[in-house]
């Protein structure tokens, strides 16, 4: 049931990713890496949920190879029903996040994950997620390359003009 919709957001969003700038060059990907939360740089990720932000650890998230960025959610988040073309490991470091899998977006069938949660999601499961009172930051970590695809264009966050 893909569509024209789906491949637009997918693309817009790894394009926002990927004009981010990260702390490390794609070279030094898989070698020795040292961050601390005041070394990160943040970017805007308009396309993961209205206010939502990203930061690029390692890696390049359009290219085959590790990957790993933090996501940070703001309060009432949502990240409407979605799939991703790699498998995904996601860890809570701070707030609560809720999430749950299936094609229907329904608050009460997802579960609150605190920090030190982990989450292991396979490769094309569709999923949906939100924050209710508290800001939200996530590590995510993989094998590029790190898509978003909606399953349908009207749950997808709008587009920046």
């Amino acid at each position: 049931m893909k569509t024209t919709g789906y491949v637009t957001a997918s693309i817009a969003f790894l394009a926002l990713l990927l004009a981010s700038r990260a702390a490390w060059t794609a070279e030094q990907a898989g070698g020795f890496v040292s961050v601390t939360p005041s070394q990160l740089k943040w970017s805007d990720a308009p396309g993961l949920a209205r206010g939502a932000k990203i930061a690029v650890i390692e890696g390049d998230l359009k290219a085959a190879g590790p990957l790993t960025f933090r996501g940070k959610l703001p309060p009432k988040s949502k990240i409407a029903v979605h799939t991703h073309p790699q498998i995904e490991h996601v860890t809570v470091l701070s707030g609560t996040f809720y999430f749950a899998t299936g094609d229907k977006f329904d608050e009460k069938k997802a579960k609150a994950y605190s920090p030190g949660s982990a989450l292991v999601i396979p490769a094309g499961m569709p999923m949906y997620a939100f924050t209710k009172d508290k800001e939200t930051v996530l590590q995510i970590h993989g094998v590029g390359p790190w898509g978003i695809e909606y399953m349908k264009q009207e749950g997808a966050p709008a587009k920046k003009k």
